[in-house]
């Protein structure tokens, strides 16, 4: 995805989450245990001020960050508005290639832009779930999803790439997109394209980016090979 298509995510999905909360915010969130609807709509509205802060160079990680207090639940929507049009303001003015902190292997803008647009999406489908009938995430923002999770939130979050490598395929049905993750040895490499794997999973791109944030049962996936590498491999991914 380019630049300019991650802000458009991030406006799209956040008019999402805006319009499912509407008189809905003692809901249940059953993706997110624990949480109502009200407490994504704080967590979605503080991600995007933290990430905007970094980008503008206010902070220089999250040793400085300090929260702002919770607006109540009356004034939660309207914060959460208006800090969505800021964050898409900021980041729309600022070069992707601005340097800026982040625990990603880039660091720079284009970083910030593209964790605020996957962060705002995988949340809409919680909070549109919440409420109503699933809806899948976007195609091609799960496809981007898929990418950053494999090439940057893997390598740099997951506390288990020790112990034997392993290699699992995903296949995009609906995005003509592949990818295959050798896991272990302390390491994770990606390649963007089909190769030997010990198990394939063939889903939507939606899916599989549901899958590896744990919204989706690996279960209900068209999987060749060891399911039992695929458990392993997810295992690896929960955070």
């Amino acid at each position: 995805m380019k630049p300019v298509d991650h802000l458009a995510a991030v406006r799209r999905d956040s008019q999402r989450i805006d319009s499912a909360a509407q008189g809905r915010l003692d809901d249940v969130v059953p993706s997110c245990p624990g949480w109502r609807v009200a407490d994504l709509v704080w967590h979605v509205g503080i991600v995007q001020l933290f990430w905007q802060m970094v980008a503008r160079g206010d902070l220089s990680g999250p040793e400085a960050w300090t929260e702002p207090d919770r607006p109540a639940d009356d004034q939660l929507l309207a914060w959460f508005r208006s800090g969505a049009d800021m964050a898409i303001a900021t980041l729309t003015g600022l070069d992707p290639e601005r340097p800026a902190w982040t625990w990603g292997r880039r660091h720079n803008v284009g970083f910030i832009r593209r964790r605020v647009a996957q962060e705002t999406a995988v949340h809409s489908w919680d909070a549109v779930t919440a409420v109503s009938a699933v809806e899948p995430i976007e195609q091609s923002t799960a496809a981007d999803g898929v990418d950053e999770f494999l090439d940057e939130v893997l390598p740099a979050l997951s506390p288990d790439l020790a112990g034997p490598a392993q290699t699992v395929g995903l296949c995009a049905s609906d995005a003509c997109a592949e990818w295959t993750i050798r896991v272990g040895d302390g390491a994770a490499e990606l390649t963007r394209a089909r190769g030997n794997a010990d198990a394939t999973v063939t889903a939507t791109a939606s899916d599989l980016l549901l899958m590896l944030w744990g919204r989706r049962p690996a279960a209900d996936l068209m999987v060749d090979g060891e399911r039992a590498a695929l458990q392993r491999f997810l295992a690896r991914t929960s955070f």
